[in-house]
């Protein structure tokens, strides 16, 4: 019977967390291993038990707290290694302890100073000793891929024979091309006498950008697991992208064949947390899991995926954890597209108003790079309804003042409902300054979510537009301000923005009544 089940290893914890800036205390890899357990991950190789009293906390914690997968320690090939991973992962229901040494002659010769025979017997005896403690001992001949093959296969058969029930070969160095990788885990199967007893696992790195493709020929080749971490974190350029693999052997599964055992719908929630603990923000166009995945500015695009989503997405958004696609309405955007939003808003625009608003559109899009539903709302209420927004509050001075030296504060001057009112306060720099003091004025509750600065024209004199976007409530509006003096522009668009919420709130109170 043919396996089709592939094992995902997630090392995020381990070697993700060796990510320059993306260590996690303690706390944060309990929380990321519980979301890797709802994810369905076979094995979570929750540290490096030996490297540091922080690392054996959090591997006994996983250990003893995480249920689910398999909980595995990583070990140099060194008994006070594996003495420590044991101690870490005592009480776990399902132990793994994971040993390595290179078998790469670069590696030998300049780092680990053995020889092949030296560090073959090495690897040998740890393997044994790792399965004294427990009965599940994986081993990587580390450096595997730039490793003389018939030494390679000459050490997996002793480790196998010593007790290793998974081998694990990795491109440590990211040096590998598919078809290469391929071809070795097929020579592995084929010349290795005894590797029916052992899991094939492969670990590849990302230093050329070929750690998926490396690892998905490995799969065909024959290997049925794949160490990966969220996001595809790890060493230098990282490791294999879970995510990415995940869902190209699922998303293929008709041409390949393969699947796992991951919850994909838990795809997303854990790249936001691991994003979230380690502060290693996604780039918006990483597949399956960046901001721009599932979005759609093309109006070709967006015309294609309102008829029907499979003429532009291979895969819902829903299958990874998101709630839906995006239609970003950009100046790239169609007609299409623009209806379909008016009406989401409640609009039903046809004609000539239509053919209006599109206009407006399209020379606001030319300007902005992307356009919010607030936008569309403003250029329908203008453009074709005509509607005054009332100034229940203007702004009649403001004076700033600041330096290096300085705390900044900022005195205004605010005429509401026809009487002026002033008030003096500070903020982190003049325009916070601003901005609290126009608030306690006001008496807004409001968040401030967005604010961008543009120059309308050129030079030191610039004039400057000013556009924000705040939310009080279940409303949400923008507001803009141009002047040449900035922080004057961005108190006009907070007030104008504070105006807007206004008139929203008289038009909920009007039609309650």
């Amino acid at each position: 019977m043919k396996d089709n089940k592939v094992r995902i290893f997630d090392t995020t914890l381990r070697d993700g967390e060796q990510s320059p800036g993306a260590t996690m205390n303690v706390e944060e890899k309990v929380m990321v291993a519980r979301q890797l357990a709802k994810l369905g991950v076979d094995i979570i190789e929750a540290g490096f038990a030996f490297s540091s009293p922080g690392d054996f906390e959090s591997v006994r914690r996983i250990a003893l707290e995480v249920e689910g997968p398999v909980v595995c320690s990583l070990a140099r090939a060194k008994a006070a290694d594996i003495n420590a991973a044991w101690n870490a992962l005592k009480g776990a229901p399902k132990p793994r302890i994971h040993t390595f040494i290179s078998t790469s002659d670069i590696h030998l010769k300049y780092q680990f100073k053995l020889t092949r025979q030296e560090a073959k017997r090495r690897a040998v005896e740890m393997v044994a000793y790792a399965r004294g403690y427990v009965k599940d001992v994986e081993f990587s001949p580390m450096d595997a891929s730039r490793s003389e093959v018939e030494y390679l296969c000459e050490v997996i058969e002793a480790v196998i024979a010593a007790g290793a029930t998974t081998v694990n070969i990795p491109d440590t160095v990211g040096y590998a091309l598919p078809h290469a990788f391929g071809a070795l885990i097929k020579g592995i199967k084929d010349n290795v006498p005894n590797i029916a007893k052992a899991v094939i696992s492969v670990h590849c790195h990302n230093d050329l950008g070929l750690a998926v493709a490396n690892s998905l020929s490995a799969v065909i080749a024959g290997a049925r697991q794949v160490e990966c971490a969220i996001n595809g974190i790890g060493e230098r350029a990282g490791n294999t992208s879970l995510e990415e693999i995940v869902m190209i052997l699922r998303t293929r599964k008709d041409a390949l064949g393969f699947d796992t055992h991951i919850v994909t719908e838990q795809i997303y929630p854990a790249s936001r947390l691991v994003s979230s603990v380690t502060g290693m923000m996604v780039q918006p166009n990483k597949a399956i899991v960046g901001d721009n995945a599932f979005a759609h500015e093309s109006g070709i695009h967006q015309d294609g995926l309102l008829k029907e989503k499979t003429t532009y997405e291979i895969m819902t958004p829903e299958s990874v954890g998101i709630s839906r696609s995006t239609l970003v309405l950009g100046k790239h955007s169609g007609r299409h597209a623009f209806k379909i939003r008016l009406g989401e808003l409640g609009y039903a625009l046809e004609g000539d108003n239509l053919d209006k608003a599109f206009g407006r559109f399209k020379l606001l899009a030319d300007k902005k790079k992307e356009v919010f539903d607030e936008d569309i709302e403003a250029i329908v209420q203008d453009e074709v309804l005509r509607v005054e927004i009332p100034d229940r509050f203007k702004l009649v001075r403001l004076y700033v003042s600041g330096g290096t030296d300085e705390s900044p504060t900022a005195q205004v001057v605010m005429e509401v409902d026809g009487s002026e009112i002033k008030e003096t306060g500070a903020g982190d720099g003049p325009i916070d300054a601003a901005y609290k003091t126009i608030a306690k004025i006001t008496g807004t509750k409001s968040k401030l979510l967005k604010y961008s600065v543009n120059a309308i024209t050129g030079g030191t004199d610039a004039q400057g537009e000013v556009t924000v976007r705040l939310q009080e409530g279940e409303h949400v509006v923008l507001g803009q301000g141009a002047h040449t003096d900035i922080i004057v522009a961005s108190a006009k668009a907070y007030i104008n923005a504070l105006n807007r919420l206004e008139y929203k709130r008289k038009i909920k109170r009007e039609n309650l009544v």
